[in-house]
């Protein structure tokens, strides 16, 4: 429940910053049109040619060529999330600063870096995919193991999009400041202690779960207008996340930086959105 609260708070600061330039959420909302863009180029042609059907279906089938295609669609997914990613940080690092940015300053901010992203979509891809060909590679133990690498992961690279927007770091540079600022600010030992992700799930999942099984009670006719209303919601709540998220996301970064929180943040909130995993 502390961890409920907590990130409750962070995401009403974060939502106090989004209202005074709501167009922020263009930049995910673009993100997410290209990333189906991307699946549809990669999914349909590898279904519609039955290669899919054969490497789901055989693990016994060649798969050098599977993972030459998969990897290219890693590793594009994460170049185009990056990208946008990169603009939106920049204009929200500008509103920190009491500057009024606009789309345009977040996109051209995000070019001037484009081969610090190229290089953190290339490495970041790597990670991932190597990670999923061990994961379908081990047993259970195996699969946890693998889990918590990539936790490990997703915890110290937190950082790297921040500091290579802001400082113009290399990849290699921005992770190991990543790492670093982790370090010096919150310890050796380190455990998330806020989740954007469950609370926006019980926003999702609930009002979603109800608004359905009301419609099926009433009539089931309803659910012809329930359901398309039911997916906007989703999709609408899913970019509201995405750029609340990365709000927050700015907001650590400035106070593992300068040592307080931005305006409208309280610093002990900031501090407690990581903590010193204690040792049993």
């Amino acid at each position: 429940m502390g961890k409920f609260s907590r990130t409750w708070q962070l995401m009403g600061a974060s939502w106090q910053l989004l209202k005074q330039d709501k167009k922020l959420i263009v930049f995910p909302l673009i993100s997410g049109v290209a990333l189906v863009i991307v699946i549809l180029l990669f999914g349909v042609p590898l279904y519609s040619s039955g290669e899919a059907q054969r490497y789901l279906g055989d693990p016994n089938h060649p798969a050098r060529q599977m993972y030459i295609t998969l990897f290219l669609f890693y590793f594009i997914s994460y170049f185009v999330m990056i990208y946008c990613n990169s603009a939106l940080i920049a204009c929200v690092l500008k509103q920190m600063d009491g500057d009024q940015p606009t789309l345009g300053d977040g996109w051209s901010a995000a070019w001037q870096r484009l081969p610090q992203i190229f290089g953190w979509a290339l490495l970041a891809s790597t990670v991932g995919f190597v990670l999923r060909l061990i994961e379908e590679r081990v047993g259970f133990i195996g699969r946890i193991v693998v889990g918590l690498l990539g936790m490990a992961w997703t915890v110290t690279a937190f950082l790297v999009v921040p500091v290579l927007v802001a400082e113009g770091k290399g990849p290699i540079e921005a992770y190991k400041q990543s790492v670093a600022m982790f370090k010096r600010t919150w310890g050796e030992q380190l455990i998330g202690n806020v989740s954007f992700g469950l609370v926006f799930m019980l926003l999702g999942i609930l009002p979603v779960a109800i608004a359905v099984l009301l419609g099926a009670i009433i009539s089931p006719l309803t659910l012809v207008v329930i359901v398309p209303l039911a997916v906007i919601y989703l999709i609408a709540l899913a970019l509201m996340q995405s750029t609340l998220q990365t709000i927050y996301q700015v907001a650590i970064y400035r106070y593992a930086t300068d040592g307080k929180a931005p305006d409208g943040f309280d610093s002990q909130l900031i501090a407690e959105s990581f903590r010193i995993k204690t040792k049993r």
